[in-house]
């Protein structure tokens, strides 16, 4: 008998079914990452769970003129950029390969093992993005690399095709790192993914980017 896992998806537990879960389209399944994925709730660099009262201050005019001037200078210097500018920089660094099928590629780190094989049992870390930079989901972030069938209809039509190639894309080989660009057909399509209440953790038409690292055979 299958135990299924129990998980929190934007606070709210379910449980996750041992078979592959499908999204009906009118045009076609759009399948899941995996159902067992564990999909975190969406942050964003604004987002913060505490934030702090700002409390008066009484300061001469020209101590007032002093630190405005240090806030200007280090928000000028250091300051925090949006995921989205955070995301074009990214984008600029890496020079995207666009293929027949709509996904574009970009290798960070070309493997020195093996490549994939169809039906292969393999482990792969990833990060996943909205096209703002929004996060939605890290394997990094629990601590291990998730483990998939590739080729077979496990993961999203996206992901079979930046690993194991074909249509114009290089297979990853092992210890590579590519960053995927995803059209919504590729990835979770017109329904989208995590969508409760009227809010979807990835909206419907998104274009995703995830980062991969295939680590190797399982």
């Amino acid at each position: 008998m299958s135990v299924s896992a129990m998980y929190s998806l934007g606070g709210t537990y379910y449980t996750a079914p041992p078979k592959i879960t499908k999204l009906k389209s009118s045009n076609k399944a759009l399948l899941l990452l995996l159902p067992h994925i564990i999909i975190t709730k969406a942050t964003t660099i604004s987002s913060q769970s505490h934030k702090l009262e700002p409390q008066p201050l009484h300061l001469s005019r020209r101590k007032s003129i002093g630190i405005g001037l240090c806030l200007g200078l280090i928000s000028t210097v250091f300051g925090s950029q949006q995921p989205q500018t955070v995301l074009a920089e990214e984008a600029l660094k890496c020079q995207f390969t666009a293929a027949p099928s709509g996904l574009e590629f970009c290798d960070k780190v070309v493997g020195y093992g093996p490549e994939a094989t169809q039906g292969q049992l393999i482990k792969a870390h990833y990060v996943g993005k909205l096209e703002n930079g929004t996060v939605f989901d890290s394997s990094y972030s629990r601590g291990k690399p998730l483990t998939i069938r590739i080729g077979v209809g496990e993961v999203i039509k996206g992901w079979d095709q930046g690993i194991l190639g074909g249509d114009g894309i290089p297979p990853m080989l092992a210890g590579g790192k590519r960053t995927l660009k995803l059209p919504p057909e590729l990835g979770y399509g017109v329904r989208g993914a995590g969508c409760k209440g009227g809010s979807c953790i990835i909206p419907p038409n998104s274009t995703l980017f995830f980062d991969v690292e295939f680590v190797g055979k399982a």
